[in-house]
């Protein structure tokens, strides 16, 4: 019978099969009480399964990541309960777990809202508040087919209809509702206690634009409240820092829909883009990029060429003109071997860096558009390194010596490092996959990082490292990347004379920094939560009259710091100066300048910071020196720390 082996070596043994919860019970009723789920032989299965056999057991609890993942997707069932019980008319579609929750797509034709997302919360605490078990039962996949088509569900029978090749599958019975999966799920609802229903939104079926819409209900789910309690605050505070919300105060962009995912810059937006652009391509300038163009509409046969067409045509806007076929670039390496095939080169030619604000639009599904975060039109920080296989490593290393760089610069000092590797549908040989994984391996191991693999996640074309900036709300932005290409150029004809006097290609170093200049000052926006650094201020300093007698320093005083290259407004509305305060700070302007008789006299300006703080009255040079040292700084400190 049954030697059950635990994760401490530990053995058991049992005469007679037993369930996962029996072996849990066995060693202590305080795991039992724990226990949502088993491991058997490195399965997930219920905390009911019985084991017949030797196993190698683990206890899952809802301290383990794959505990608190049962306990969403059990609460996405115990969601679609209490909407039949309240809404029977409403047929239920799919609800898998998401990363921090989960969601449930439903055909309701009354539509919900935000009222009845109360209404279905208040069931769910009723009904867990029951603490009934979750019953697990093995059916037939043509059973499974009848129940459903007997309960009116539709979308659920077309699931079932398409799992030509299961015989049987698992249903899960929360009392009179039931719902497929392959599970494991809470043996009780006693464990979904801590749970919330966060929002609503549109989506289409099974994500195709051409199926009807239905309703998407999202929430999440926690081992306990207090970790609910944490996540709640988080999310009051990213809808706090959320860059739309901003956008709209500080009047920095918009969108609309007649130019579906494509960015309106308003003037305080454009400067910050400007200063970003001038601050990067100084850098680039420093470590050696030559910054070209290349034209935004392509012939499709470059495309076709490049290997582009087969993997992107779906995801590229094209065109016709004089029995011609032309796409809108999607990416810039292609055009970018172009500039490097005029001329012949040679070795001592090599590394050649060419940089380019490369105007990219991509055909994004609409439902994936947001704000500056996905865009189907965006400029990339795009460059490309052509090089020898010999120099290879030093650049990748200065590259990623330029990036933390440029990372620090803007207060980012937590950056994770990833080497993503090929992917199922790629181009090129196994040989140079080979080779090119390796390279990348070694740059990094010559760095000393820290670094993880994510498998198969690489570029069609080549592996590639990925930067991941860590935000002051502790996610994660995958911005940067380098990716090594040993293809492309040689399908482009790219080729260079060795020192040899041969012919050979070169390798094609693919990298960027920001990623894009859209989704960047997005992950900015938030993380700065609408603060921004001096240096990246749309506006820098409002300088503001008390009465109409001091319009005139007020405007000498903002001349002379235009002047001296700062951005400076000023406000001479005939308004009380308290007022005028209130309002720039709103504007989370970094300083106010006050004037009024005693400035004036002594050629001075009061100081004040968007954070409240009076700095009292100084010189103009005394304050110019401070900002300049503020600017000097980037961000790297932010004025108020």
């Amino acid at each position: 019978m049954p030697q059950i082996t635990l994760p401490d070596g530990s053995q058991r043994d049992y005469a007679e099969p037993l369930s996962v919860l029996d072996v849990a019970q066995d060693i202590g009723p305080g795991l039992a009480k724990a226990t949502v789920a088993g491991r058997v032989n490195g399965q997930l299965v219920d905390a009911t399964d019985v084991i017949d056999t030797d196993a190698e057991l683990q206890i899952i609890t809802p301290k383990e990541p794959e505990g608190l993942e049962i306990i969403r997707h059990s609460c996405c069932h115990l969601l679609g309960q209490a909407v039949k019980q309240l809404y029977p008319e409403a047929q239920m579609a799919i609800g898998p777990v998401i990363e921090d929750g989960f969601y449930y797509d439903i055909r309701y034709d009354a539509g919900f809202h935000p009222e009845d997302l109360e209404r279905i919360e208040q069931r769910m605490a009723e009904l867990i508040d029951q603490e009934y078990d979750v019953v697990k039962q093995v059916t037939p996949r043509y059973e499974v087919q009848q129940i459903f088509r007997e309960r009116g569900e539709n979308y659920k029978v077309e699931l079932v209809e398409n799992l030509t090749d299961v015989e049987a599958m698992a249903l899960y019975y929360h009392q009179d509702y039931i719902d497929m999966c392959l599970g494991p799920h809470v043996p009780n609802t006693r464990f979904l206690k801590a749970f919330k229903l966060t929002k609503l939104a549109g989506a289409y079926w099974r994500g195709d634009a051409s199926n009807e819409m239905l309703q998407r209900i999202y929430g999440t789910a926690f081992a306990d409240r207090k970790a609910l309690k944490g996540y709640l605050k988080f999310l009051e505070e990213a809808q706090k820092r959320d860059h739309r919300r901003i956008a709209r105060s500080q009047d920095l962009f918009h969108l609309q829909d007649e130019a579906p995912g494509m960015v309106f810059w308003h003037p305080n937006g454009w400067r910050i883009y400007t200063v970003l652009q001038d601050y990067l391509r100084a850098r680039l300038e420093d470590h050696g990029y030559q910054e070209i163009r290349t034209p935004e509409l392509v012939d499709r046969s470059l495309w076709e060429r490049s290997g582009h067409w087969e993997k992107f045509r779906e995801d590229m806007f094209t065109t016709h003109s004089e029995h011609r076929d032309y796409a809108v670039k999607p990416m810039n390496c292609p055009c970018h071997v172009q500039v490097y095939n005029q001329g012949l080169k040679s070795y001592r030619d090599l590394p050649l860096r060419f940089s380019e604000f490369g105007n990219c639009h991509r055909n994004e599904p609409s439902g994936t558009l947001h704000g500056l975060m996905r865009v189907r039109n965006f400029v990339q920080d795009d460059a490309h390194i052509f090089c020898t296989e010999d120099q290879l490593q030093a650049e990748v290393a200065a590259f990623l010596d330029l990036a933390f760089s440029v990372y620090r610069d803007f207060g980012f000092d937590d950056v994770q490092v990833a080497l993503s590797t090929r992917p199922a549908k790629r181009v090129g040989e196994d040989a140079l996959w080979d080779k090119a994984e390796a390279a990348l391996e070694q740059a990094l191991d010559g760095k000393g990082m820290n670094w993880t693999v994510n498998p198969g996640e690489g570029a069609f074309y080549g592996p590639k490292i990925e930067l991941s900036m860590r935000d002051c709300l502790n996610r994660v932005w995958q911005c940067g990347t380098m990716q090594v290409d040993f293809s492309m150029p040689g399908r482009l004809d790219a080729e260079f004379v060795t020192e040899g006097g041969d012919r050979a290609v070169p390798v094609m170093l693919h990298r960027a920094i920001f990623g894009s200049f859209e989704r960047f000052i997005g992950v900015l926006t938030e993380h700065y939560g609408g603060d921004w650094p001096v240096w990246l201020a749309p506006g820098q300093v409002e300088v503001m009259n008390i009465t109409d007698r001091h319009a005139d320093y007020a405007a000498d005083v903002q001349k002379m710091l235009s002047d001296r290259g700062f951005r400076v407004e000023s406000d001479l509305r005939n308004e009380k100066i308290g007022f005028k305060i209130r309002e720039h700070t709103i504007r989370r302007v970094p300083y106010m300048l006050v004037v009024g008789d005693q400035e004036r006299e002594s050629g001075q300006v009061a100081v004040r910071t968007r954070t409240g703080d009076d700095l009292g009255v100084m010189s103009l040079e005394a304050f110019i020196e401070r900002l300049q040292t503020d600017v000097a700084r980037l961000g790297r400190t932010l004025l108020e720390e």
